[in-house]
């Protein structure tokens, strides 16, 4: 007889914690067109950054509301490496990396996932930017005042080069030309 109880205490104990459970599913608030997609303000990051780094910290300037921050760092003692990451309109990863890594072109592959340098540049806003393809990201790399610039990541060729053409100050000039703001905090909105 103990052992019938035994297994009819276990399903009646189940069936309360379901109970809990089931009603805690339903007091929980669920937005089913919520957009899953995470956004970060990097304004404070870019002040640190632009106290810290010997180089002018690059950020996109103009860009529309369809282009969402999604990551950013920036790590001193790793070479001064400034990361700003973005979805970009159609949903493609585009991400600023900018570092004083003495050997560039290592630091280049490793920001793009094993990209190679091609014999290819790009005109972008009156700079020359060297091409580079890999099996994951390709980039647009910028070499100048001490510092590499890349703009890398999933999207085509030409949203690679929209973000280059935005960034602020642009990538060369000396460390005190015109230093963006920090953008307005994004809306948490939809």
């Amino acid at each position: 007889m103990r052992g019938k109880q035994t297994i009819r205490g276990m399903f009646q104990s189940m069936a309360v914690i379901g109970v809990v459970v089931a009603g805690i599913y339903m007091l929980v608030p669920h937005d089913e067109h919520a957009d899953p997609i995470r956004t970060v303000d990097y304004r404070v990051e870019l002040v640190t950054a632009q106290r810290a780094a010997p180089y002018p910290v690059a950020v996109p300037e103009g860009l529309g509301k369809e282009w969402r921050a999604t990551s950013v760092t920036f790590d001193r003692a790793d070479a001064h490496a400034w990361h700003l990451g973005f979805l970009d309109p159609d949903n493609q990863y585009v991400a600023v990396e900018q570092s004083t890594a003495k050997a560039a072109d290592k630091y280049v592959r490793e920001v793009t996932h094993e990209a190679a340098r091609t014999d290819r540049t790009r005109q972008v806003a009156g700079e020359t930017w060297q091409l580079w393809e890999g099996p994951k990201y390709d980039a647009l790399v910028l070499t100048a005042g001490g510092a590499t610039t890349v703009v890398t990541g999933t999207a085509t060729p030409a949203r690679l080069a929209e973000m280059a053409a935005a960034l602020s100050p642009r990538p060369g000039e000396p460390k005190g030309a015109a230093q963006p703001t920090a953008p307005a905090a994004p809306s948490t909105k939809p």
